[in-house]
């Protein structure tokens, strides 16, 4: 049975928070729901520290969800107690506009090995065959692939003058512009940083660059959930994410948790959409056959118990992981499978976004009208 969240925060309207008078999805005791096939994980926060309180939501959330949504469902109370005194609304973790900058969309994992920076890279190069003006950051500051991704390994950011301030120039191969920690180590020297330092270096790269007018700017992020992700939440104003998954479970279940993360009331980024990578085999010499190594359709399912958008499919293709070793982004292939593949991802991240950015305010919006597969960006 598929649950729904609609139902689920139905049904805890019925349960009332020790010491208020108002039920708890109406008095904003209910934190995040987050649903996965028949697990259901509630985040809670009451004012009364007592055990017998703690106990009592508890049982009434385990009691009232297996009542009125599914009485086989496998729940998961997470409790927190706050101080009851008036306490002020969650800041959202919001950076400072970037001059130039339209849409701003990170690409993330919950776990590593799944394919997020070749990705990130052909959404890039796809964006940029659209007649984008793109621009992409590396941020995964502990393994920084870009530059080999984008045959600029070799390459250094130079420093220009922009209105008598010094600022780098970012790289640029096939359209994008490109900034990485790996155009200041070598490679072969490890980078054995703290969060602080770490942090510090994204804020130069982003901040102390000139990025010029950019339609899209990609981040690829770490995987994981941890430091380096608050770091560029509270440093951009992130338009929306992508999470990458393999269709396997224990990439599944890490991606579940990158799609929480965003979704955190201090964080609160749209999620754009899940992106199954490696999602089958398909041999040179059987191109018709497909081969699901890693399970069937895993994301899939994921992105619809989660309830985002599914982006779509990525095969597991020997030519994509070559393109990626030798500095050419499988999507520049041109009549291939491949290259309509990447297309199709691209245009589906492109309407999540058109879908997205009509809920902001006029001020902030930024139109984007999709015509014959390709769009144009125009500032409200």
């Amino acid at each position: 049975m598929k649950i729904d969240k609609k139902e689920v925060l139905k049904a805890l309207e019925n349960i009332t928070v020790p010491g208020e008078g108002k039920n708890m999805v109406d008095s904003g005791a209910v934190k995040n729901i987050q649903i996965f096939g028949d697990e259901v994980e509630v985040d809670i926060t009451i004012g009364n520290p007592s055990l017998q309180a703690r106990k009592k939501t508890e049982v009434e959330i385990l009691k009232i969800i297996h009542q009125k949504v599914y009485e086989k469902a496998k729940i998961k109370v997470n409790i927190k107690v706050e101080a009851a005194a008036a306490k002020p609304k969650v800041n959202e973790i919001k950076g400072k506009p970037i001059p130039g900058i339209q849409n701003i969309i990170a690409v993330a994992s919950g776990k590593g090995g799944v394919g997020k920076s070749t990705v990130t890279a052909n959404l890039a190069v796809t964006l940029a065959k659209m007649g984008f003006k793109v621009g992409l950051l590396d941020a995964d500051i502990y393994g920084p692939s870009m530059p080999i991704m984008f045959d600029v390994a070799n390459e250094k950011p130079l420093a220009i003058t922009v209105d008598g301030k010094s600022k780098m120039k970012p790289v640029e191969n096939y359209g994008v512009k490109l900034l990485s920690i790996g155009f200041f180590t070598q490679p072969n020297q490890a980078v054995i940083w703290r969060g602080p330092m770490a942090s510090k270096a994204l804020n130069q790269m982003i901040f102390d660059a000139h990025w010029g007018e950019l339609d899209f700017m990609l981040l690829d992020l770490p995987p994981g959930t941890g430091d380096i992700h608050l770091s560029i939440m509270q440093a951009m104003p992130v338009t929306g994410a992508v999470v990458v998954s393999t269709p396997q479970e224990v990439a599944l279940a890490d991606a579940k948790k990158g799609v929480a993360m965003f979704q955190q009331d201090s964080i609160n980024v749209p999620v754009l959409g899940i992106v199954e990578n490696m999602a089958y085999f398909t041999p040179e010499e059987l191109p018709n056959n497909k081969y699901y190594i890693f399970g069937k359709e895993g994301a899939k399912h994921l992105a619809e118990d989660l309830n985002v958008p599914f982006l779509g499919e990525i095969p597991l293709v020997q030519s994509i992981r070559e393109a990626g070793d030798i500095g050419r982004p499988a999507a520049l292939q041109t009549a291939t499978p491949i290259e309509k593949a990447f297309e199709e991802l691209t245009k589906n991240v492109v309407q999540e976004l058109v879908a997205r950015n009509k809920s902001l305010p006029p001020t902030e919006a930024i139109k984007i009208t999709t015509m014959a597969g390709c769009s144009a960006v125009k500032k409200k």
